[in-house]
């Protein structure tokens, strides 16, 4: 009985876990890269993207590449992005959480060389919304099957799948599956992107374990290569580094058949000419924008700001000891609905019941120094939160200011003293702050009559490049900048400067190309000096990530590197109507050109509100106006 006991304890050891038990990636690995790599040897040539199947948004977007991009001081510090890092020069080093109850891998961490530190989170959780931040190296889940970990990655930003221009979009995804034998790890990557492949792009590579090799830092000081506003691209058809090699050009542009064996057959056949594929242009809504559900979603951003996206607008929301300042006040259809939401989130934020972290005879929270049975009234019942105080308009739209007359309002019994002169009774309602010319579009609207009731006009304006608060808000200071003849001629930009986050209204949105309301003075130039005006004042925590946030007028919430991203878009979309200006094009000819095809599966659309058309329409106007 004793041997037979002995015998069927490692029995039952070996049954208590998986037959295919997870394994320990963890340690330093060293690339060994056996599969071909142009990056070694400083990247393929411009055009030559072979083995990648993009469509033809995709080449288009590749032969407008120019090296010279990574001169502009927002590209000199950027990582790899997630679907170039395995491949990139260095190893990889892999530690893990383990969760204490549990003692399972909550989470994995693969650190780069010149990249990011990325989590791989192992704890079920969900991918974010899509009205959340993207970065370099995305939101990665993974999950064992057998003895290979799988890794999903979302909310990538848009970046470089070759050095040559070949990319993938901010829609992309990214599967990972990573095979350990013995002390050699496998990486099959697979990235699927409906802007601009026509087919996944699938690649492997291999590491091998080397506890020799060290992770050093990868400093980087930006340095004013290229101080000029204006972004290095060639214009279509005038890339002279293209076709400069001696692979046949029918290879060298890519495309999901060059990828297949018997694609070498097709090359023969003189007659053999690949099919044209155009990527299908979105329709409202556009994501990043959730599809409208009649509902308002919270997302905190940085200090007292909220981003508040829901039908229409984003809504910026500061809220603290002071009360709420708004930027922009969203739909008037959501303003009910919207001020529910706000006047919960300050009583969760500022007069929700809290338990007693303070005792003890020393306690310096409490009145007199000591905690008292007066203090348990206090947690049991807290002061209400204060109201909307300030509501900043970006511009006149209706999306973003029909809210005012009702986010305005203020409670009977409200102690807000009114604007005046010596300062006497009680404000009816919350001050609205907009630039001037906003004002004057409200009163003064056809016919000689105001165009919005006038409980929804501005109560105090500005004509001057900045507006001030004349006091710190929830404890910081904010700032209105007027950017003129961009969206419109009103357009304000405000700044919570210790949030450190800028609510930038109209001239920055995810979800299109920029809306110019040429009839309201907007121009594609007044745009892009915006977004450069962003790009110069905000600042990133590291690596062109992070930092200073930036809500848009609409879509998911950026930084400066999704700003630069954005700018370099128009900026190459104002050139290339601009050149097609200078060469006698019409309107209709312009359009015909189709100069924003390999960004319309991103921001195109062909009805709604904004479409294609209606911006190719207005970057000429604009631009015609300034050919003598």
């Amino acid at each position: 009985m004793h041997h037979r006991a002995l015998f069927l304890l490692p029995l039952a050891a070996a049954l208590a876990f998986p037959v295919l038990a997870q394994v320990d990636l963890t340690g330093t690995w060293a690339d060994r890269i056996t599969e071909d790599n142009y990056e070694r040897s400083g990247g393929p040539p411009l055009g030559d993207y072979q083995g990648i199947p993009l469509n033809d948004a995709g080449r288009m977007k590749a032969d407008s590449h120019d090296h010279s991009e990574w001169s502009l001081p927002e590209f000199q510090c950027r990582p790899h992005p997630g679907p170039y890092q395995w491949r990139a020069l260095g190893a990889v080093r892999i530690s893990q959480e383990v969760d204490p109850v549990s003692r399972e891998v909550s989470v994995y961490h693969f650190e780069y060389l010149r990249s990011l530190e990325r989590p791989i989170y192992m704890d079920g959780r969900p991918h974010p919304p899509e009205y959340a931040p993207h970065s370099w190296s995305g939101f990665s889940t993974g999950k064992w099957q057998g003895n290979m970990l799988v890794i999903t990655t979302t909310h990538l930003k848009g970046a470089y799948l070759r050095r040559n221009g070949a990319s993938f979009s901010d829609d992309a995804t990214m599967m990972e599956y990573l095979t350990r034998h013995a002390n050699y790890l496998l990486i099959t990557m697979i990235i699927t992107d409906p802007v601009w492949l026509e087919e996944p792009f699938i690649q492997t590579t291999h590491y091998e374990l080397d506890p020799h090799t060290q992770l050093t830092l990868y400093p980087c000081t930006v340095s004013e290569e290229n101080i000029s506003t204006a972004v290095p691209h060639f214009l279509p058809g005038q890339n002279p580094n293209l076709g400069a090699d001696d692979i046949p050009p029918q290879a060298a542009r890519g495309g999901a058949e060059s990828i297949y064996p018997e694609y070498r057959k097709k090359l023969k056949d003189p007659t053999y000419n690949a099919a044209k594929t155009e990527p299908i242009s979105r329709t409202p809504p556009p994501a990043p924008n959730p599809a409208p559900d009649g509902e308002i979603h919270i997302l905190p951003v940085q200090g007292n700001v909220y981003m508040l996206v829901g039908d229409g607008g984003n809504v910026t929301a500061s809220i603290g000891k002071d009360g709420i300042l708004l930027v922009d006040a969203g739909r008037e259809d959501m303003a009910t609905k919207m001020k529910q939401v706000l006047l919960q989130l300050a009583t969760q934020i500022t007069s929700s019941p809290e338990p007693n972290r303070c005792l003890g005879l020393h306690c310096a929270q409490t009145p007199g120094g000591w905690t008292s049975p007066s203090l348990n009234a206090t947690i049991s019942s807290p002061a209400p939160p204060k109201p909307v105080r300030f509501i900043f308009d970006t511009s006149i739209d209706a999306d973003h200011t029909g809210g005012n007359a009702k986010l305005a309002e203020l409670p009977a019994n409200s102690k807000i003293v009114g604007v005046t002169f010596p300062p006497v009774g009680v404000s009816p309602e919350a001050e609205i702050i907009a630039y001037e010319t906003v004002l004057q579009r409200m009163s003064e609207g056809p016919n000689g009559k105001p165009s919005v009731p006038s409980t929804a006009w501005p109560t105090e304006t500005y004509h001057v490049n900045t507006y001030k608060l004349s006091q710190f808000f929830n404890g910081e200071g904010v700032e209105a900048f007027h950017i003129p003849n961009a969206h419109t001629d009103g357009d304000s930009i405000v700044y919570f400067r210790y949030s450190d986050v800028i609510s930038a209204g109209d001239i920055l949105r995810t979800d299109s190309y920029p809306v110019i309301e040429v009839d309201k003075g907007g121009t594609i130039d007044g745009v892009l000096a915006g977004l450069n005006w962003l790009l110069d004042i905000a600042i990133p925590e590291f690596r062109s990530q992070g930092g200073t946030m930036i809500i848009p007028g609409h879509g998911r919430l950026c930084d400066i590197g999704d700003v630069a991203n954005y700018r370099n878009m128009v900026s190459l979309m104002r050139d290339r109507i601009q050149d097609l200006i200078n060469k006698g094009m019409t309107l209709e000819q312009v359009k015909a050109a189709k100069p924003t095809f390999d960004y319309d599966g991103l921001y195109g659309s062909t009805s709604g509100d904004w479409t294609t058309d209606m911006f190719i329409e207005a970057a000429y106007k604009s631009l015609k106006k300034q050919v003598k």
